[in-house]
């Protein structure tokens, strides 16, 4: 652990993820299932807008949890009373999510009200200087987009999708109307937790595929099936951890300590919540896709699974955008060719698709490594040297 960490770690917070955050975390994985299963029992474009408005409401205060931690180590028995608290809050809101705009809307609001609650008390109590100066100024903010939440799961109807809409326009503006400067952002915390997010997330693709085998035939083409959800999985996993993982944190890194609540709000944010949704999508997409076998998607499995792809690369493009890294546009043109990959599933074969998607997906990534590669960078994933690619670029160096 380097000086610098020491210091950090020394006023309170962390520089590396705990297993009770883990424990944690757990939580959010039935959080994204149920999100899943809300789209893959009903779907059509009210359920996905359903899934993105409670998504958003949920993400804004999981994150806000990351900024918690990172801030407040849970190291004594009543910090980590109080995040099994906030834990237990977002159990209920999980397990309140597939009736949300119906009849458990209330018991979403109450059990987002406590999430809420603990973050801020917890901010309070034990928040460095700097960190209870900015939630005196934010804390109003949450509390109101908080009451909005619960006004909304006493709504009916419309009202209940305008208040929630309320909430979310009220925590995208937060950090627009106060400073926040004020939180301390260790990038090697605040990182890897966040990355551990998407591969939660990413799991959900691997449940999906593994929830809709029950009762069917393990046939070679139910197999075969399996085996391309599991790849475009991987191909969503690589997008992200083969560089941008890294990048992220180095990135977040080189800017001052004082400047970096920002852009990480944006990057691992705003920025991130587009990612999920996509993974939330695709999931949805693979299970559906795996459900059609052999016959043409429905309109709305090829949508829901190129277009979930898709919007994972949007979020990646605006990610690099925040914090400078490399290729943003080259991201941008792969979500619109992945994107016009959705005919395919609805006039060929479901199976079709993920093929083509597949292909076309990896394509773009891979050829962004290569070019990555050529300029020197490497990753834990990837040595330059490893590489044929790699290696051809050491000769030339070696040779001039």
């Amino acid at each position: 652990m380097s000086g610098s960490a020491v210091e950090l770690e020394a006023e309170g917070g962390q520089v590396r993820a705990s297993t009770l955050e883990l424990f944690f975390d757990l939580v959010f994985v039935f959080t994204i299932t149920q999100l899943t299963h809300v789209f893959t029992h009903h779907p059509g474009w009210r359920e996905v807008g359903e899934v993105a408005l409670m998504f958003a409401i949920i993400w804004w205060m999981y994150s806000g949890y990351v900024f918690l931690t990172n801030e407040v180590a849970p190291n004594s028995s009543s910090r980590r009373t109080f995040l099994l608290v906030g834990m237990f809050g977002f159990f209920v809101i999980a397990i309140a999510i597939p009736d949300a705009f119906h009849g458990t809307g209330l018991v979403f609001g109450i059990g987002y009200i406590v999430v809420s609650a603990v973050h801020t008390l917890m901010f309070a109590k034990a928040g460095g200087a700097g960190a209870s100066s900015a939630m005196l100024r934010l804390g109003p903010l949450n509390t109101l987009s908080a009451g909005l939440v619960l006004a909304g799961g006493i709504a009916h109807g419309s009202a209940r999708s305008i208040l929630w809409g309320l909430a979310i326009v009220v925590q995208i503006i937060t950090p627009y109307l106060h400073r926040i400067e004020g939180f301390t952002v260790r990038p090697s915390h605040f990182c890897e937790r966040h990355g551990l997010v998407v591969i939660i997330a990413l799991g959900e693709s691997v449940v999906a595929i593994g929830a809709n085998l029950g009762g069917q035939d393990l046939t070679v083409g139910l197999i075969a099936s399996v085996a391309l959800g599991l790849t475009l999985g991987y191909v969503l996993w690589w997008a992200y951890f083969g560089f941008d993982d890294e990048r992220g944190e180095q990135a977040l890194a080189a800017i001052p300590a004082a400047l970096r609540p920002r852009p990480a709000v944006l990057a691992y944010g705003y920025s991130l919540f587009v990612v999920l949704l996509g993974i939330i999508l695709t999931a949805a997409g693979i299970a559906m896709t795996i459900a059609h076998g052999n016959r043409p998607a429905s309109t709305a499995a090829a949508l829901a699974l190129s277009g979930g792809v898709a919007l994972f690369l949007l979020g990646q493009c605006t990610f690099r955008l925040v914090l400078g890294l490399p290729r943003p546009w080259w991201r941008l043109i792969a979500a619109v060719c992945v994107f016009a990959t959705t005919p395919v599933g609805i006039v060929w074969v479901a199976w079709g698709q993920l093929v083509v998607l597949i292909v076309v997906a990896y394509g773009f990534v891979i050829a962004d490594d290569v070019i990555s590669i050529r300029t020197g960078e490497d990753s834990s994933y990837v040595i330059p040297e490893a590489s044929p690619a790699g290696r051809l670029l050491v000769r030339r160096r070696r040779r001039s």
